[in-house]
């Protein structure tokens, strides 16, 4: 009994030692495992999707925007020169209408009489001259046998016939001319507006309500304002030529007409600190109307190797104006701008940029500095844009 005791304690001492190894190596596995999960299980950082654009040097038209009037190039209110009854109207309104062409007719008949009865005066009166002719020559045949007096009687008589004659001559020409105005023409060419009289009616040449208005459309004008600070630079571009003005629809989103610059008024409006502009249009398409309101755009000057982004790459903070630009290691980097110009959706960058980086210019809400971001080059095309934006 006492030579088995220390096998025994041999044996439970191995038995225990056994167990602690056999219990260790079950732990570190289920450690290891756990480990091994963990590691599995955790989010790997993911790139932001971005679209980008390449900040460019080019050549950038500089344009001062405003509102503008259209207005005619000539605007008449047509109104009679003699009193009478309408009887004819021979324009349609709204019709272009010639210079020349027949607008309105008065009663002619009164007119007519008094041109008649004028060359009536003057048929006698001329009569009367070749009687006191022919009395003036046979004074003058009979020599001594006529008394000075009678002979120069005679010709004070045939003098005042013949200025009898030509008063009567400028009686018919008054005549002619008061029944020439019985017949209303159109003084210049343009588009008639809305009559004011009809057939019927009795006109009078003192009343202000004119026949009709007529409106010179081809070519056409605008007035705008631009503000008084761009002055000088307006002036300095005329030196080289008469400035391109565009018209556009008041929602900016549809071209009119383009023209040239023709007026800048003498004096800025101290009020609103302005000054009002003149161009003229061609207007063959008739896209402009007199009364119509217009969005205007004049070309100041042209801005030679400027630094030009897309304006969805700049962006607005409390500190000013930022972009995002992307790296070689794909990792977006905060720039500070300084912005001169933005115009169709492009802007200049005087200072923060360079030609060359790359800018990003959709996605940014998801962006932070130094984040990993996936690129798309931007495009034009809105197919693209779309899968971008899905993406």
């Amino acid at each position: 009994m006492k030579k088995s005791r220390p096998i025994l304690w041999i044996l439970i001492i191995a038995a225990v030692a056994g167990g602690g190894y056999y219990g260790w190596q079950r732990f570190s596995a289920s450690e290891a495992a756990k480990t091994q999960a963990a590691q599995k299980g955790a989010p790997r950082v993911a790139a932001v999707p971005v679209s980008i654009a390449p900040v460019q040097k080019a050549d950038f038209p500089v344009y001062l925007t405003g509102l503008g009037t259209v207005q005619g190039f000539n605007t008449v209110q047509v109104r009679t020169r003699v009193d009478g009854q309408i009887d004819k109207i021979a324009f349609t309104e709204g019709q272009m209408v010639n210079q020349g062409d027949l607008l309105v007719e008065i009663d002619p008949r009164p007119f007519q009489a008094v041109l008649d009865q004028a060359k009536a005066k003057k048929a006698q009166d001329e009569a009367n001259l070749a009687n006191a002719n022919l009395d003036l020559q046979r004074y003058t045949k009979l020599g001594e046998f006529a008394t000075r007096q009678q002979t120069d009687t005679q010709r004070s008589t045939v003098a005042q016939l013949t200025a009898q004659i030509a008063a009567d001559e400028a009686a018919i020409s008054n005549a002619q001319t008061q029944l020439d105005y019985t017949q209303v023409k159109s003084p210049i060419t343009g588009v008639a507006g809305l009559r004011q009289v009809d057939i019927g009616n009795i006109v009078n040449a003192s009343s202000q309500t004119g026949v009709v208005t007529i409106a010179q459309v081809e070519p056409i004008t605008v007035i705008f304002t631009a503000p008084e600070d761009q002055l000088p630079y307006i002036s300095e571009g005329q030196k080289s030529g008469a400035l391109k003005v565009i018209a556009f629809t008041t929602d900016g989103k549809k071209t009119l007409a383009e023209g040239k610059l023709a007026v800048i008024n003498n004096q800025v409006d101290t009020t609103s600190g302005t000054i009002r502009l003149k161009a003229v249009f061609d207007n063959k398409e008739h896209t402009l109307w007199p009364g119509q309101s217009v969005s205007t755009r004049l070309l100041v000057r042209t801005l030679k190797d400027a630094t030009i982004v897309p304006d969805d790459a700049v962006l607005h903070s409390t500190n000013g104006l930022y972009a995002y630009t992307v790296g070689q290691d794909n990792k977006a980097e905060v720039r500070k701008l300084k912005v001169s110009y933005s115009i169709d959706g492009r802007s200049v960058v005087d200072e923060g940029l360079s030609a060359g980086q790359q800018v990003i210019t959709g996605g940014q809400y998801k962006v932070q500095p130094g984040s990993l971001v996936s690129t798309a080059v931007a495009s034009s095309d809105p197919v693209q844009k779309n899968k971008v934006k899905q993406e």
